[in-house]
C-alpha cells in the first residue's frame, strides 16, 4: 500500500506559477525586440527591392517587428505584402543575423534573401510608405540607409558579414 502524500492541487501548480512569474518578470526586466528585413531580388535584372518611408529619410529594405505569437517568416510575409504587394512564392533563406544598437540596447534582425516572389501590383503610395521598387544594384539611389548598404555589400560583393546592423 503507497502511504505517500500526494501534493495538494494547488502545490503541485506553484512551479508552473513561479515560471510564468519569473518569465514575466524577465519581460520587463530585459526586453528584447526582434524584428526582419527582406531583401527580394530579381536574379534576371539583379535588382533589389527597396521602400522609403514617409517618416524617416533614405531608402531601406522592407521589413519590420516581429508581433507577440509571429515567427519570423509570418513577419517577413506580412510585411512584404503590405509595404510592396509582394507574395513569397518559395522558402526565404535566412543570410544573417545582426544587433541593431541604433535602435537599443536590446534590438536584432534577421535578414532573408527571396529570389522567387511575385508581386501582385505596384505598391500606391500610402502613410507608411511614401516609394517602393526595384533598383539594379548597380543602380541604388543615393541615400539608401547604412545598414542597407552593408547588408548589399555582404549579399552580393563579399563583403564579410556584420554582427552589427
Amino acid at each position: 500500500m503507497d502511504r505517500r502524500v500526494k501534493p495538494a492541487r494547488s502545490e503541485a501548480r506553484k512551479p508552473a506559477l513561479r515560471i510564468r512569474l519569473f518569465h514575466f518578470w524577465l519581460r520587463l526586466r530585459r526586453p528584447m525586440t526582434l524584428g526582419m528585413r527582406g531583401v527580394v531580388f530579381d536574379a534576371e535584372s539583379r535588382s533589389v527591392f527597396l521602400v522609403r518611408h514617409t517618416y524617416v529619410e533614405g531608402w531601406y529594405f522592407p521589413g519590420g517587428g516581429v508581433e507577440p505569437g509571429e515567427s519570423t517568416q509570418t513577419a517577413l510575409a506580412r510585411e512584404l505584402a503590405e509595404e510592396g504587394n509582394i507574395e513569397i512564392l518559395g522558402e526565404p533563406e535566412l543570410k544573417s543575423f545582426h544587433f541593431n544598437r541604433q535602435a537599443s540596447a536590446r534590438d536584432h534582425v534577421a535578414v532573408y534573401l527571396i529570389t522567387d516572389f511575385r508581386q501582385t501590383h505596384p505598391h500606391v503610395p500610402d502613410r507608411e510608405i511614401a516609394e517602393a521598387r526595384f533598383f539594379p544594384l548597380d543602380a541604388l539611389p543615393q541615400d539608401v540607409s547604412e545598414g542597407t548598404r552593408r547588408r548589399i555589400a555582404e549579399l552580393f560583393h563579399g563583403a564579410p558579414v556584420s554582427d552589427e546592423w
